[in-house]
């Protein structure tokens, strides 16, 4: 039974625990994600955003982002901060390399989340030129699965394109998310091979939690049953190490902590992790809105923010209701991701922990691993 954890591994959470509250002291900054716009070239079924192609909120401009950096530039390493574009699809913006080389001229590491749907060689070049370091791109599937979710019939060819093209390049760290689904779940042996006969390194797996647009999906959920299976193949395929894989820093899984991915599970929102918004918010994780708000660059100095706010991070004791309030597993867990949290009374939205235990004792036919 996943919750039956071996006495070894307790103790393992005992100083990981330790490392946390440490983490949570300290809270050094060491990831920043812009939210640089709200323009996207794909409506996904799975948006937490709702973003479209034209949007009522303006880019904001570069040298407002940069005046924020700025702002936190004595209390980081801008060496140890990576800076992640996000959006919306963030390469819809033109100007996208200049705030890059100014980040770049300051020493931060930079990155971007992308659908591929813009990145040819040409672009390419040119966000290599401005430092580039990281970039991610999401591929949700095989052809008609990638294009059901992503709302575009192209964007699985320019998905795998924009990862080909990716490949061939030396310095460049990259690897590829897939968001996994009833509809794709049993395919994904078959995503490993295509992804692995591209030359990738490193594939992330995610699953889909009822928010946003997702609300209205029930394909987008898997059922508890698949849920666990896929713990099981992602193990497997770690032992086979043909490709990287790990688990999305999601909630706790109890027995599979240590199996599934590189770390034991930490929700580090407002702890090393916050984002700049479309509307200058500054929040963690982009998907902390709402009630997780802790201020605005355009009324507040970010340094200021970073230092003596994200008491509702940083302190995570009132997350201990409702079936946290018994659950013998808080301690480890923290009351799992902050994004699983309904965000204007703070009540659990997904427990990973229940959702395995619910489909232990039970048969599926997992995605194979062979």
């Amino acid at each position: 039974m996943v919750s039956e954890i071996p006495f070894r591994k307790r103790i393992a959470f005992e100083i990981f625990r330790k490392y946390r509250r440490n983490a949570v002291t300290i809270h050094q900054l060491n990831y920043l994600f812009w939210e640089c716009t709200l323009r996207c070239n794909l409506k996904c079924l799975h948006c937490g955003s709702d973003c479209r192609m034209e949007s009522s909120a303006k880019d904001m401009p570069v040298d407002d982002f940069i005046k924020a950096i700025d702002e936190i530039t004595g209390i980081v390493d801008p060496n140890k901060t990576t800076i992640v574009f996000t959006g919306g699809e963030p390469l819809l913006r033109s100007d996208l390399e200049i705030c890059g080389k100014k980040l770049y001229d300051r020493g931060f590491p930079w990155g971007t989340v992308t659908n591929g749907m813009l990145l040819n060689n040409s672009r390419l070049n040119s966000l290599m030129k401005a430092g580039l370091r990281t970039i991610t791109i999401s591929l949700d599937g095989l052809e008609p699965q990638h294009n059901w979710l992503r709302g575009n019939q192209k964007s699985f060819s320019q998905a795998l394109a924009a990862i080909k093209l990716l490949t061939k390049i030396p310095d460049l760290r990259f690897d590829v998310v897939t968001c996994v689904n009833k509809k794709n779940f049993r395919e994904l042996s078959e995503i490993r091979d295509l992804l692995i006969s591209t030359g990738l390194k490193e594939w992330r797996l995610f699953t889909i939690f009822p928010i946003g647009r997702a609300l209205k999906e029930p394909d987008l959920q898997l059922d508890p049953v698949q849920f666990k299976s896929l713990f099981s193949f992602i193990t497997e395929e770690r032992k086979r190490s043909k490709i990287k894989v790990n688990y999305g820093c999601e909630g706790f899984l109890g027995n599979y902590e240590g199996k599934v991915r590189d770390n034991f599970f930490f929700c580090r929102a407002g702890i090393n992790v916050a984002s700049v918004l479309a509307d200058g918010s500054i929040s963690a994780c982009p998907n902390l809105r709402e009630n997780f708000i802790q201020g605005n660059i355009y009324q507040d100095n970010f340094r200021d923010v970073w230092m003596n706010r994200y008491s509702i991070m940083r302190d995570r004791t009132w997350m201990k209701k409702d079936e946290c309030a018994e659950c013998n597993f808080f301690r480890y867990c923290g009351g799992n991701g902050l994004h699983l949290r309904d965000e204007k009374n703070g009540s659990l939205l997904f427990c990973h922990l229940n959702r395995i235990k619910e489909g232990e004792g039970q048969m599926t036919n997992p995605p194979h691993s062979t």
